[in-house]
């Protein structure tokens, strides 16, 4: 994600990579606040999760997958059930990736998009609630990489919100103490999708999408969430310890906002393709 980049990537690229962006050009052609090519596949292992999708945003593809399992709510919050990101970064997905209990990346990438997940309340967790301090649904939503090519995060979020979109699982109510299935199968109850979008700052310049050459000699990072209504619900610094000024983030948002309302689209078209 960004942070291994003293060890992997020489001086000569370094160099490269400022001068292309000097003279307005990216390495792979794009403009500055121009996405990869994003593929949406919808419901891949529809026989082990309650919903999926892999998505693949240039060389970069993730797949996530939802479980819905039932439980206890948390004493503090006894009518609304529980919904939860996790992320491994599997060694075949990159040789920066190792075997081995969830890294420091890992736990951030998890964190950001859970945080753009639940900061947008992107799904009603009130309507989650069985009953009310006895049994709610909770969800599950787990992110696996398959290939790493920078950009982990706006991808994994792009699946995060397919694969929630496209879930669907049997009612349960409590009868005598025990759950049992009504027969009805219930969509995920959702009320808004935020989009995460990453801006790397290298140097004076802003490039939206980072693949991992760019990650590389990226001072910092600059992770937003924006939902449908084009509220900027979640944002994260990180990637490097460089500086951003006002003027930047500013400009960094501006990149984000340009890019959301498409890539919110091509979530939906792809969810409607699948039915």
């Amino acid at each position: 994600m960004g942070d291994f980049s003293a060890e992997v990537i020489s001086h000569i690229d370094r160099n490269y990579i400022a001068d292309i962006l000097s003279k307005g050009e990216r390495v792979d052609g794009r403009q500055f606040g121009e996405y990869r090519p994003l593929e949406i596949e919808p419901s891949p292992v529809a026989a082990k999760a309650e919903g999926s999708a892999i998505v693949r945003l240039g060389g970069t593809s993730v797949v996530a997958g939802v479980k819905v399992l039932t439980g206890e709510p948390y004493p503090d919050t006894p009518d609304e059930g529980v919904v939860m990101v996790t992320a491994e970064l599997a060694p075949i997905a990159s040789p920066l990736f190792e075997l081995g209990p969830p890294k420091e990346d890992a736990i951030e990438l998890a964190r950001v998009v859970d945080r753009g997940v639940r900061e947008s309340e992107s799904v009603d967790v009130h309507k989650l609630c069985i009953e009310p301090g006895k049994k709610v649904y909770m969800i599950f939503c787990d992110i696996y990489t398959l290939e790493y090519d920078g950009n982990l995060i706006d991808a994994s979020s792009i699946a995060a919100n397919a694969a929630l979109l496209g879930t669907k699982y049997p009612e349960q109510k409590l009868e005598d103490g025990k759950l049992v299935e009504t027969g009805k199968m219930l969509e995920l109850p959702l009320k808004n999708m935020a989009i995460e979008h990453t801006v790397s700052k290298i140097g004076s310049h802003l490039v939206i999408d980072p693949h991992l050459k760019e990650e590389m000699v990226q001072d910092c990072r600059l992770t937003m969430a924006i939902d449908q209504n084009d509220n900027f619900t979640a944002m994260q610094k990180g990637g490097g310890k460089g500086p951003m000024s006002l003027e930047m983030i500013d400009n960094a948002m501006g990149m984000a906002l340009e890019s959301t309302k498409e890539i919110r689209e091509l979530i939906r078209e792809s969810m409607k393709d699948a039915e």
